[in-house]
Formats: C-alpha cells, structure tokens, sequence
C-alpha cells in the first residue's frame, strides 16, 4: 500500500468521522429533551444523568477521532 493510498484513505475517514460527529452533536442540542426523555426511559436514568453522559461520549469520541483518524493523517502529511 503507498503513502498516498493510505493518505487518502486516512483523510476520508477523518472527514467521515467528523461529519458524524457534527451531525451527532447538532441533533443532540436541537432534540436535547426528547434524546434525554427516550434514553432516560430506556435505561432508567434521570434526564439529567443522560445529558451528562452524552457529553462525555462526544468529548471521547472527538478524542478517539483525533488518535485514529486524524492523527494518522497528519503524519502521513508530514513525511
């Protein structure tokens, strides 16, 4: 596999990861009541515990995007 393949392959999933992460992130603040009412409902936590812990998914996933997506990429830009 060449530097370029693995470049583009890497970029790709970076901009992919982010997307969904955008995305995750908007609906989560325009439906904020309605995601803590269902997942409230389905695990038997408070509202405010559900919000919580979607924070601390996003803050962790933004964190495994940059170690295994991005990360890798910039190296590759810089070799």
């Amino acid at each position: 596999m060449t530097q370029e393949t693995l470049s583009a392959f890497f970029g790709w999933l970076t901009l992919l990861h982010i997307g969904l992460f955008t995305l995750s992130a908007v609906l989560l603040m325009l439906m904020r009541d309605w995601v803590a009412g269902l997942h409230a409902r389905m695990f038997g936590l408070a509202p405010a515990d559900v919000s919580l812990t979607v924070y601390r998914w996003l803050g962790t996933y933004k964190i495994v995007i940059f170690a295994t997506a991005l990360g890798p990429w910039l190296a590759l830009q810089l070799i």
